[in-house]
């Protein structure tokens, strides 16, 4: 029998706000243990939760930016569980009535586009943190770290829409760049900013009833995320093959040893007894406010790409790359103010600036070559000053030294040698010194014309016109 998978996921985003959410303490990653708490953040008997107006206007973004629509009216609600992390023994959330609901996201997928619809968006405070001391599985103590209690949250549910592990990785990554385009979450996932958890189940080829699912908690990587899914829709038809029932539950992922592990049954809504916090009015949104937010929303990814294939005239995978972080496309802007070869400026920022800030392990704002260096280098290339071959070493030297390229070409003699009596003179010692390819390219083999086009360059030291040399090597050699 041929199985299909069903997957949702449920993605947890930190917001980049200065404060949490309902209280005045930092959200501050990597301070001291405890360090950012209070009375209400620590749920103190008589404490009383404010709502941070700066959340909502991200979860709005958000909701705008996915086709979501925002609810005039939501509740927070009290979500009841207990855990060492959760000091109030309930967290605040919302349940019937939460800020948005009936959105999509589009990806790309094997060139073609996959709508995965949104269910709904809502806010809520993290829980603390444990951290655990031991070896194995016998962990002598743990500690709770409350700093991460209360920090704003909002998360974002989709449909059970996605089919494949791929679809489930391409679908977080553009929720990832959608989020950090919006400049609301840092997606750091390794700091847990951005989690995912993610429902899936198995059914065989053509039956609409879904199967049992498993949830699979807090995977931190889009190489986990994949990994997890495809041993666990394994698992479920293997289950399903030896005749047996798949459980409802929660399962974690044992990233060293590549499994799933059984970690608790799943929960229900019942189960949290959710009900209105009655510390907290219900929120209302206007359509002053909701207009408002929307005109603060920055250009987005899609609408980027397709602006810059016809603003541009450039390739639609080159604007998908250059795309891929507000950042990166800003720099390719601030690139082609200075120069109109808008290709060529692509090229350059695709090939070597990518390569030299992976190899360094920086961003793009960090690039020590700046759009304007970049530019004036392309500009030195067009108008015949240096070769491309030579480019490559004045971009060496610009990335190290941070000097001007027409600069670096004046001190290190790296002028184009485009006199065609000067090439000519090299072409005959070339000839000269290699009278058996000669005869051999006379006698018909004519690969041989690429090897005196290397000799030439080669005894130009890479200064000679490769246009030139061509026409004059052409000449020589008939």
């Amino acid at each position: 029998m041929e199985f299909e998978a069903v997957i949702g996921l449920e993605v947890h985003a930190q917001m980049l706000t200065d404060s949490k959410i309902f209280c005045g303490c930092s959200t501050k990653f990597g301070n001291e243990p405890n360090e950012n708490t209070c009375m209400v953040c620590l749920g103190l008997p008589g404490a009383l939760p404010v709502l941070n107006k700066k959340v909502v206007e991200y979860a709005m973004k958000v909701a705008i930016a996915t086709d979501c629509k925002v609810a005039p009216l939501s509740i927070f609600a009290r979500k009841n569980y207990f855990y060492p992390d959760l000091p109030k023994g309930y967290q605040i959330s919302q349940y019937e009535l939460p800020i948005a609901e009936h959105g999509r996201i589009s990806i790309d997928l094997d060139g073609k586009k996959k709508v995965i619809g949104i269910t709904r968006i809502h806010m809520e405070e993290d829980a603390g943190k444990l951290i655990h001391e031991g070896v194995g599985e016998d962990t002598d103590c743990s500690y709770v770290d409350l700093n991460r209690a209360c920090v704003p949250l909002i998360e974002i549910v989709s449909e059970p829409d996605i089919r494949t592990p791929k679809e489930a990785a391409l679908y977080l990554k553009k929720l990832r760049q959608i989020l950090v385009y919006l400049e609301i979450c840092d997606g750091n996932m390794e700091e847990g900013s951005l989690r995912c958890d993610a429902n899936v189940s198995v059914r065989p080829v053509g039956q609409e009833k879904f199967g049992t699912r498993a949830e699979l908690k807090n995977m931190n990587s889009f190489k986990f995320i994949e990994k997890a899914l495809e041993y666990e829709i394994k698992r479920q038809i293997h289950t399903i093959n030896n005749g047996e029932e798949i459980v409802q539950e929660t399962r974690l992922f044992d990233t060293s040893k590549g499994v799933t592990i059984s970690m608790r049954s799943k929960e229900e809504a019942h189960d949290y007894r959710y009900f209105p916090d009655p510390d907290l009015v219900p929120l209302l949104i206007d359509d002053a406010w909701y207009n408002e937010v929307k005109a603060t929303i920055c250009e987005l990814p899609d609408d980027k790409i397709q602006r810059f294939v016809t603003q541009y005239k450039i390739p639609e995978y080159d604007a998908e790359v250059l795309s891929s972080t507000k950042q990166l496309a800003d720099y390719y802007e601030e690139t082609v103010k200075h120069t109109d070869d808008t290709k060529m400026a692509s090229n350059w920022i695709m090939g070597d600036i990518l390569r030299e800030l992976k190899n360094d392990n920086i961003e793009i704002d960090a690039c020590p070559v700046s759009p304007k260096m970049l530019a004036e280098m392309i500009k030195l290339i067009k108008d015949g000053t240096i070769s491309s071959k030579i480019a490559k070493t004045v971009f060496e030297e610009m990335y190290r030294s941070k000097k001007m390229p027409d600069a670096i070409v004046r001190e290190k003699g790296l002028v184009q040698v485009t006199d065609s009596g000067a090439i000519e003179n090299m072409i005959d010692d070339v000839i000269a010194a290699n009278p058996n390819q000669y005869e051999q390219y006379k006698a018909g083999k004519d690969r041989l014309f690429g090897f005196f086009v290397g000799q030439v360059m080669k005894l130009s030291k890479g200064k000679a016109n490769p246009k030139l040399v061509n026409e004059l090597l052409k000449k020589k050699l008939t």
